[in-house]
């Protein structure tokens, strides 16, 4: 890896330039640029080739979409510089630059004063993650989703994630199989529910939309001096889908009470103050402008995105462990447990969150 040679081919200002490894992501590899002579930074950025196997693909979908949202910040007001995500380009005018070795590098400025958080440390940041990825998906309402490219093929295609955990389980792979017939049971008893979204789709009840499909409060930078979330940033899955992908997987983590591998399932369970917190600030954005069907999506989403990563991580415990990174034995089936029973308490709690959105939107 020659840090200077693609340090040399993005059109950053003339001088010298420091660089240095920059945050704590898994799946990119990340460097800010100090350029002398500036006040802006800079990221610089490999993309992972094995996760985005087209990654032509997947900048054409953030060009796109960040040059619209740029429109209409500008037309709103608001700070185009700040408020979205800002490729900088190759010195010959690309959107990228390949290396020797075929990884493909790009670039952003750096928005500088901001953090983001691994986990919200109250309601109010809740409420602003909410608000920010609310806002991100408003503003792309009236874009044509279907012209953006699948950059994760069946991403949420959560029957075919059912179907790759049956293979999983006829192959047998780890030789785990007779250790996991109570979460396989847990899981085929509600095989058939994981189409009732893509059904709504297919059937023209749910719109496709843009969406992030990474909704973490880390994908948000938040304003150092006044706390206000200002930015969505990590755009790599931006593809068509629907807004109860994005809100499920929010609520999935932000509103559970243990972590993703908890042992104790005792301490799982659904804080519904902590889902409303992040409702409040989505729906203020988009309460207004969605129907009631989409608006009740949002409570089965998460549950469906719940349940489709309890069933990705038991198929990989049954694969032997070969996709999601384990530090001790059986985490991937402690993932699985522990996402399963926040399913489970989410079904307890269906009517309490249609309740919660459908008040929050004024339907």
């Amino acid at each position: 890896m020659n840090l200077d040679a693609m340090v040399n081919a993005f059109a950053y200002p003339e001088g010298a330039k420091t660089v240095t490894p920059f945050g704590n992501g898994h799946i990119n590899d990340t460097f800010l640029v100090t350029a002398e002579g500036t006040e802006d930074r800079y990221i610089l950025q490999r993309i992972n080739g094995y996760v985005f196997v087209k990654p032509a693909e997947v900048m054409e979908n953030i060009r796109h979409v960040t040059d619209f949202l740029r429109r209409k910040i500008t037309e709103e007001g608001g700070d185009p510089r700040r408020e979205t995500m800002l490729l900088i380009p190759a010195r010959n005018g690309a959107l990228f630059v390949t290396d020797e070795e075929g990884s493909v590098w790009r670039s952003f400025l750096f928005v500088p004063d901001t953090m983001s958080p691994d986990l919200p440390d109250s309601p109010e940041m809740l409420e602003e993650c909410g608000r920010v990825f609310g806002l991100f998906s408003q503003r792309l309402l009236d874009y044509p989703a279907d012209t953006l490219y699948e950059t994760i093929a069946g991403f949420h295609d959560t029957p075919h994630r059912m179907e790759q955990l049956e293979d999983a389980a006829r192959r047998n792979a780890a030789g785990k199989l007779d250790t996991v017939e109570e979460e396989l049971r847990f899981a085929r008893e509600r095989g058939p529910e994981t189409s009732a979204l893509l059904d709504q789709y297919r059937h023209g009840i749910l719109p496709l939309r843009v969406t992030h499909n990474d909704t973490k409060v880390n994908n948000i930078l938040i304003d150092r001096h006044t706390g206000k979330a200002v930015c969505v940033v990590d755009l790599d899955t931006v593809m068509p889908g629907l807004l109860a992908y994005d809100f499920g997987d929010a609520i999935r983590v932000g509103a559970s009470t243990a972590a993703e591998d908890e042992r104790d399932l005792s301490k799982v369970w659904l804080d519904l103050d902590k889902m409303q917190a992040f409702a409040r600030g989505y729906l203020r954005e988009l309460g207004p402008v969605l129907e009631k069907p989409e608006i009740l999506s949002l409570a089965k989403g998460a549950w469906m995105m719940t349940f489709e990563n309890g069933i990705r991580f038991l198929a990989d415990h049954l694969n032997g462990d070969v996709y999601f990174k384990i530090h001790r034995p059986d985490q991937n089936l402690d993932r699985a447990r522990a996402q399963f029973a926040l399913a489970l308490e989410m079904e307890r709690n269906m009517a309490r969150m249609e309740q919660i959105l459908l008040k929050l939107a004024g339907k």
